[in-house]
């Protein structure tokens, strides 16, 4: 079977997908939010925050990235990130992109970063320190965080990352089920796989890939924990047990499980690494 072809591997995918959209909408009805805040012009240039019922002076910022292969999801399903976030006494920042294969790589990666640099400039309006921000981003998430930690991201900062269950190497998904549906271009394998480029290392990264995953996310994790450490990152590698590649995400949500608190110690981390 297709080692990326996610429903091939969890029996419950449908099920699962349901219950990110029943967890997201309690999430909204009962966290303080602003939610469809533009930061561009097109219809899903939009991010929605989940403030602290009680938020300190300069609380960090915490920007979470969608997966769903570039090419499926919304923001909207992912809102129940935000319960670990503000448990934290984080500002959660859930944002929305443009989806293949309408919108090409180049224009997704320049949408996030618009993104986080929106936060960088306007999060103070809401009690937030742009200073201690950190990231997280599951699947094609955490392969656009990545970029987000790259020495072209001007205009913001960030301090610490958590990429969960990520592709880095885009080179295989040519051969997937995939090739299909997005029709990933030789420039933009070469262009947008972060093991082909070198990342900042002044960032903490964690990198999570579920235990019930297939190899490919097991075996690019490894190889970008060691490109970063290989530049001077400080990187911490963690398997989930019991873990498949749609619960992964879910655990985020949870502040006791292994993920959650996992987040939260990236959320901590970047009060400790504050930038300048």
């Amino acid at each position: 079977m297709d080692p990326f072809r996610t429903r091939d591997h969890v029996p419950r995918f449908d099920e699962i997908v349901r219950d990110y959209a029943v967890r997201s909408a309690t999430t909204r009805a009962r966290q303080r939010s602003v939610l469809d805040i533009p930061y561009g012009k097109a219809p899903r240039e939009r991010l929605d925050l989940f403030l602290p019922r009680e938020p300190g002076p300069d609380a960090p910022v915490h920007v979470f990235v969608h997966g769903g292969y570039w090419r499926m999801f919304a923001k909207e399903d992912f809102s129940f990130v935000a319960e670990t976030v503000v448990e934290a006494g984080a500002i959660a920042v859930v944002i929305g992109y443009d989806l293949m294969p309408h919108a090409r790589m180049d224009r997704i990666v320049d949408e996030v970063r618009r993104a986080a640099r929106w936060v960088a400039t306007e999060i103070w309006r809401f009690g937030g320190d742009a200073t201690a921000l950190s990231v997280s981003g599951h699947s094609a998430g955490a392969h656009l965080c990545c970029w987000l930690l790259d020495p072209d991201a001007a205009g913001m900062r960030v301090a610490s990352a958590l990429l969960l269950s990520g592709v880095y190497d885009l080179a295989p998904l040519r051969t997937s089920f995939l090739h299909d549906l997005i029709g990933l271009t030789d420039e933009e394998v070469e262009r947008w796989s972060p093991l082909r480029r070198r990342l900042r290392a002044d960032a903490s990264v964690s990198l999570l890939v579920g235990e019930h995953e297939t190899a490919p996310f097991h075996e690019q994790a490894a190889q970008l924990a060691k490109h970063l450490g290989t530049g001077g990152a400080a990187t911490r590698r963690l398997v989930l047990p019991g873990e498949d590649h749609m619960t992964a995400v879910r655990a985020l949500g949870d502040a006791r499980s292994i993920a959650g608190r996992e987040l939260r110690r990236v959320i901590d981390a970047s009060r400790v690494l504050r930038t300048v």
